[in-house]
C-alpha cells in the first residue's frame, strides 16, 4: 500500500507548480480531486493534444486525479464544496488571498467549519511582505529569486533557465511540506487538529538557489561575494570531445590525478593550482580550460570507456527525444504507456520513487468534470443537489462559449 492511501487531497490550484505538488500526492497514493471551474485548467488547452481539452502540459501535471468542476460563485457550488472539505484531508489552492473570501474559501472560516483539515495555500509571496498579494508566474520568480541572474553570470546574458524551474521546484517544496503536515497531524488520527500552511514561491526559490551561491554571504563580515565559482564558471558545460560531447565529472583529488595521468599530463597531476579542491576552485576556470583541451584530443567513447575504468563519473549527453530509450530507464520501466479509448497510447514518465520495490503505476488524467457527479454523490449530496450544481456548470459552460462565438464574429 502506498504511504498515502486514505487521504484525500482537494486541490483548487491551476497551471502547474499546485499540480505538479499535487501529482505527487497522486502518485504517493492520495486520491486527489481536482476542483476546476467550467472553462477548466489554462493548461488543458497548452501544447499539443488529439482531444480537445487534453493537451501536452495538462497531461504532464495531472495524472492519477479525478476531475470535478465547480463554479464556485454560485452558492449551490459553494455548499458542494463545503460538503466536500468535510471528506477531505488536505485542501491547496493556487488564489491570491484576496479573491478567497468571495468563494467562500477564506482560511480562517474554512479552518473554523473544519478544523482537522491541512490548508496549503501556495502563493507568489508572503502576505506579510509588500510583493504579498501580487501574481506570480516561473519568469517572475525566476528573475527576482536570482536565476536570470545567474545565467548572466555564467554566460553574459540574462535569461531564464529552460525549465518552469520555479514551477516545479516550489511544488516539490508545497507536496513536502503538504506530507510533513500531515505527519505532524497524526495523519488518521480520529479528531487529530490540522493546520495551515503558506508555501511562498519566492521564499522557496531563493531558499533554493541559495543553498550554494550565498556563499561568502553566509559571513558577517563577508568572506567573499555571493555565488559559487565552480558552478558560474563560463566553461563548466559539457566538455566537446573530437566526435560530440561527454559529462565528465572528477571531483575528488584521487579522481583528477588519475584523471592527469591518464592523459599523459604528469605536470597537470603534480600542479599546485590542482592539487585540492579548495585549490581547484581558486582557479576553476584554467582546470576547465585545460580539461576542455584534452577531451577535445579524443572521442567520446573513448573517454566513457577510460573514465568508468578509473571510476570517474561520466555519461553520454542525452536528447530530450532519446529520454524514452535510455538503456536505464527502458531496464527500469521508468516509462508507462496508457490506452485510452479516445486518444490513443499516451506515455508518462513514472514516479521516480518507489516503495517496497513498487513504483506507482501512472493513472490517466481527467477529462474536465470527469468525476463531478461521482464524487459529490461520494459525499452525501443528493441527486436533487447534484444537478442543481450540474446545472450551474451546464449555464456557465454556454454562456461562456457565446460570448467567444460572439467575440470572435465581432473580430472578424
Amino acid at each position: 500500500m502506498l504511504p498515502l492511501a486514505g487521504i484525500r487531497v482537494v486541490d483548487l490550484s491551476t497551471v502547474v507548480m499546485g499540480p505538479y505538488a499535487s501529482q505527487w500526492l497522486a502518485d504517493l497514493g492520495a486520491d486527489v480531486i481536482k476542483v476546476e471551474p467550467p472553462e477548466g485548467d489554462s493548461t488543458r488547452h497548452t501544447g499539443p493534444a488529439t482531444e480537445d481539452g487534453m493537451a501536452a502540459i495538462f497531461l504532464g501535471v495531472n495524472r492519477g486525479k479525478r476531475s470535478v468542476t465547480l463554479d464556485l460563485k454560485q452558492p449551490a457550488a459553494q455548499v458542494a464544496m463545503d460538503r466536500l472539505l468535510g471528506s477531505a484531508d488536505v485542501l491547496m489552492h493556487s488564489m491570491r488571498p484576496q479573491k478567497l473570501a468571495a468563494l467562500g474559501l477564506a482560511p480562517d472560516a474554512v479552518m473554523a467549519r473544519h478544523p482537522d483539515l491541512v490548508y496549503a495555500s501556495l502563493l507568489g509571496f508572503a502576505e506579510d511582505g509588500p510583493y504579498g498579494g501580487k501574481p506570480a508566474y516561473d519568469d517572475i520568480i525566476q528573475g527576482l529569486s536570482g536565476n536570470a541572474a545567474l545565467m548572466a553570470a555564467q554566460t553574459g546574458e540574462a535569461r531564464y533557465f529552460p525549465t518552469i524551474a520555479a514551477d516545479k521546484t516550489c511544488g516539490l517544496i508545497a507536496a513536502l511540506s503538504i506530507c510533513a503536515a500531515l505527519a505532524g497531524r497524526g495523519a488518521r488520527e480520529p479528531g487529530a487538529r490540522g493546520s495551515r500552511l503558506d508555501v511562498p514561491m519566492f521564499e522557496s526559490m531563493v531558499s533554493f538557489n541559495l543553498v550554494e551561491h550565498l556563499y561568502g554571504l553566509h559571513f558577517e563580515p563577508p568572506r567573499g561575494p555571493a555565488g559559487y565559482p565552480r558552478v558560474l564558471a563560463p566553461l563548466r558545460r559539457p566538455y566537446r570531445t573530437a566526435d560530440g560531447h561527454v559529462c565528465m565529472m572528477p571531483y575528488t583529488d584521487a579522481h583528477w590525478r588519475s584523471f592527469f595521468l591518464a592523459a599523459q599530463r604528469p605536470d597537470l597531476a603534480d600542479d599546485s593550482r590542482f592539487a585540492d579542491i579548495s585549490a581547484r576552485t581558486r582557479h576553476i576556470e584554467a582546470l576547465y580550460e585545460l580539461t576542455g583541451e584534452i577531451v577535445s584530443q579524443r572521442s567520446t567513447a573513448d573517454w566513457l570507456a577510460l573514465c568508468e575504468s578509473l571510476q570517474i563519473p561520466v555519461a553520454r549527453v542525452n536528447q530530450l527525444a532519446e529520454l524514452p530509450d535510455d538503456p536505464h530507464l527502458r531496464a527500469t520501466d521508468f516509462f508507462s504507456s496508457l490506452h485510452d479509448p479516445s486518444m490513443g497510447t499516451l506515455r508518462f514518465p513514472g514516479a521516480p520513487v518507489r516503495f517496497d520495490g513498487e513504483r506507482a503505476a501512472p493513472g490517466m488524467p481527467p477529462r474536465l468534470g470527469e468525476h463531478t457527479a461521482a464524487v459529490l454523490a461520494e459525499v452525501g449530496l443528493t441527486q436533487v443537489e447534484i444537478d442543481a450544481v450540474l446545472r450551474v456548470r451546464a449555464a456557465g459552460n454556454a454562456a461562456r462559449t457565446t460570448t467567444i462565438t460572439t467575440t470572435d464574429k465581432e473580430t472578424r
